[in-house]
């Protein structure tokens, strides 16, 4: 992915709100399930990782993004957005 696409995704997902939430049993093998279904209907995911949670926000976005074979678009403080593009119908045109 490229610096241009990294921007133009970081700006789409600037008005997203978290739609999961990675808390204090850390990343569960069902909030990963969950993650990886919410890619069939949305190419761009936010999710929070809350305050109890004690393990490191980008490890949790690598481990993520490899498990649903999705890329980290960036983390920012607790906050992780993720991009997996729809094979057969792309929404998202990347520049």
């Amino acid at each position: 992915m490229t610096s241009k696409q990294r921007a133009y995704l970081k700006s789409l997902a600037s008005n997203l709100d978290p739609i999961f939430q990675v808390g204090k049993s850390s990343l569960t093998p069902q909030v990963t399930d969950a993650i990886g279904e919410a890619f069939n209907t949305r190419e761009l995911i936010k999710v929070a990782v809350l305050k109890n949670c004690m393990d490191d926000p980008r490890e949790i976005a690598e481990m993520v993004a490899e498990r649903t074979h999705s890329q980290v678009v960036q983390v920012i403080g607790k906050k992780i957005v993720l991009y997996k593009p729809d094979r057969d119908n792309p929404r998202i045109q990347l520049p």
